[in-house]
């Protein structure tokens, strides 16, 4: 199997994560594709390792930190969204026009 496959795979993952953090003004759909992004870099660290192995499995090595730090990002965005939902009762991130 050739590398284009993944590859191109990965290229649609960041390609709809960067149209999803540059167009949405929804903070969740925001982090979503912040989420998508990092599955397509996880997705080309994959395939580098499948098409050239190496004695250390740095490719999966790798996707592993890169899904621990997605977790953890996830988390503390959730946290800071659920606050900001409390204080303004949306999670646009626009600013108020009461506020300018």
């Amino acid at each position: 199997m050739s590398p284009a496959l993944p590859i191109l795979l990965a290229a649609v993952l960041v390609g709809a994560g960067t149209y999803g953090v540059l167009a949405r003004r929804h903070a969740v759909l925001m982090v979503i594709g912040v989420e998508l992004i990092l599955a397509g870099a996880g997705m080309v660290l994959i395939a580098a390792g499948t098409f050239e192995p190496d004695d250390y499995a740095s490719g999966a090595v790798l996707t592993m930190f890169v899904i621990t730090i997605a977790a953890a990002e996830v988390v503390l965005a959730l946290a800071v969204f659920v606050a900001l939902y409390r204080a303004r009762g949306h999670v646009d991130l626009q600013p108020d026009e009461a506020s300018e």
